[in-house]
């Protein structure tokens, strides 16, 4: 069966059955490719299987502006085990043999740029994306990828941060469809020990000025941080470097690998049950 002919649960659905069920959503993330391609396909097949809602799969690139050391170890990993943008979409394409969940390309647009921004789009929904999230591109220089977008029925995803002046994040939200990624923290993606009370102001803040589902991503790093944006009236929350830790640390044993990736996910969608 090829992507086009699976159904893949919308966005729009998937919040709503875990609202019906008083849960937020956990949508944990990988660079596709990391450590190699096998491998970090047994590990998304651990997410599905302890309670992941949608994935955020994403393609290496050398020069991730907007990410941690975590991030960009694991981008390296990937890219030595020879993973392409093409080797990411047959990433994407083994992945909708057995899950539907909502899956949401993380790249720069540089990528988008050296493959065509109309064959990237067009090749994401052929290959069962349900959206992308360039990090790097503003929506004043978005035209192109919006374009495409609506074209191939790709949602567009933006991101706000508590820079966001409130005219803008309004400008955002008319621009973006899916959701809209809100930031947890200022500065590089990364594990946090502590999530500060302006995420949860900022949370807020979104909710007042836009209708699209909140989630929140960067420093997102243990279930009660997890637990705190969803009470706080996120729709979800996307955890990376923390999961991404795991892999580093674990490179040697892959069983054991994917047993802590697989116990600490478990526990991630614990926390998003509605207190």
């Amino acid at each position: 069966m090829s992507p086009r002919e699976i159904e893949v649960e919308s966005y729009d659905e998937m919040f709503q059955r875990v609202k019906n069920k008083k849960e937020g959503a956990f949508i944990p993330f990988i660079v596709a490719g990391d450590p190699d391609f096998e491998t970090s396909l047994e590990i998304v097949k651990a997410y599905v299987e302890n309670g992941a809602d949608g994935l955020e799969i994403g393609f290496a690139f050398s020069d991730p502006v907007a990410d941690g050391p975590t991030v960009q170890s694991a981008d390296l990993r990937a890219l030595n085990s020879g993973i392409t943008t093409q080797k990411g979409f047959e990433f994407i394409r083994k992945i909708r043999e057995f899950t539907s969940i909502p899956i949401g390309l993380l790249v720069y647009y540089n990528l988008i740029y050296q493959m065509g921004v109309d064959e990237f789009y067009k090749t994401a929904k052929e290959s069962g994306v349900n959206a992308i999230l360039a990090a790097d591109l503003p929506p004043e220089e978005a035209q192109d990828a919006v374009v495409a977008s609506e074209k191939y029925g790709v949602q567009q995803i933006f991101m706000v941060a508590q820079t966001t002046s409130n005219e803008r994040l309004e400008k955002i939200s008319k621009m973006c469809n899916g959701f809209l990624y809100v930031v947890a923290v200022m500065g590089v993606t990364g594990a946090r020990k502590d999530l500060k009370i302006s995420t949860v102001e900022l949370v807020e803040r979104v909710k007042t000025h836009s209708d699209l589902p909140i989630v929140v991503g960067f420093g997102i790093s243990k279930p009660e941080h997890v637990q705190n944006v969803i009470n706080s009236g996120a729709d979800g929350a996307i955890v990376a470097s923390a999961i991404l830790d795991l892999i580093t640390e674990n490179l040697q044993d892959k069983e054991v690998m994917l047993d802590k990736i697989s116990s600490f996910c478990h526990e991630l969608k614990t926390a998003t049950i509605k207190q």
